[in-house]
């Protein structure tokens, strides 16, 4: 290191390789303005942007379409994906209603198709789609349109506290989990709903659920769950809680609880499927 700082021996630099670009361009002949035509020259471009995504073992994140109008003003077109993806086919699919979205102008002259975000991706060999892949194509489908954000799904969490067993993921950005195998719980959980009933060791036998009168066939329980001490959450100062599974003569199976503090009282908490 001395010899190098006096200027004896060489310190070569080895800069950093740039990352692959993978686009592609398309020079039209004449103007078009068909949503068809540009369906058709942007197929082209997919299987060459994808065939160098194989290639580099890589898959688009996000794909943007560049429609260069005779004007020299650009109309866009983006996409973004679920999971990584590089079949020219189903990029097509996606690609659909953006393009039939852009407005022509006086004629587009010149297409390029850019993969603005890529993430490594495998090669696999399949000879048809697999239901994983088809719940991709309708996760994008639906982020393109509403946001990825809003496009979510529960995964377990370690708690046996109801409203703490699941927490909420973007499912475009996360991997489906199994719940673990435990106590049924409901389809659909809510705040607790007080009943304005008496006091008993088991669910009442007639109650009044959202304006209806219900009448108890069977109930199945208790299932005592007791507030984690680690954690103060005011809905639970009120101490352990003894769950119940109620089917009612009118259809609905609902999540009933008793609670000892202040004074016992019923309470529904969900609703089965």
């Amino acid at each position: 290191r001395l010899d190098q700082a006096l200027g004896v021996e060489p310190e070569p630099v080895s800069p950093l390789r740039a990352r692959p670009v993978f686009s592609a361009r398309l020079t039209l002949p004449e103007p078009i303005g068909l949503t068809s035509d540009v369906m058709a020259g942007l197929e082209r471009l997919l299987e060459r942007v994808c065939a160098d995504l194989a290639r580099a073992h890589e898959g688009a994140r996000r794909l943007c379409l560049i429609a260069r109008r005779v004007d020299a003003s650009d109309a866009l077109a983006e996409i973004r994906l679920a999971r990584p993806m590089r079949d020219p086919m189903r990029l097509r699919d996606l690609f659909q209603r953006k393009v039939g979205e852009m407005e022509a102008g006086f004629g587009i002259d010149a297409l390029r198709l850019v993969a603005t975000e890529t993430e490594p991706l495998k090669p696999v060999q399949t000879s048809r789609r697999t239901e994983a892949e088809r719940l991709d194509d309708l996760l994008s489908r639906i982020g393109n349109r509403i946001g990825f954000e809003r496009v979510t799904r529960l995964l377990p969490n370690e708690s046996h506290i109801p409203e703490r067993g699941f927490t909420v993921a973007a499912a475009a950005w996360s991997e489906p989990e199994a719940f673990p195998p435990g106590r049924p719980r409901p389809l659909v959980l809510f705040n607790p709903v007080w009943l304005d009933v008496p006091d008993g060791r088991e669910p009442p036998e007639n109650f009044v659920w959202r304006g209806a009168r219900m009448t108890r066939r069977a109930a199945w329980g208790p299932e005592r769950i007791a507030p984690e001490w680690w954690w103060d959450d005011p809905a639970w100062r009120t101490g352990a809680r003894d769950y119940w599974r109620v089917q009612t003569d009118q259809g609905p199976r609902l999540w009933f609880y008793r609670s000892y503090y202040p004074a016992p009282q019923w309470w529904v908490q969900g609703v089965f499927a």
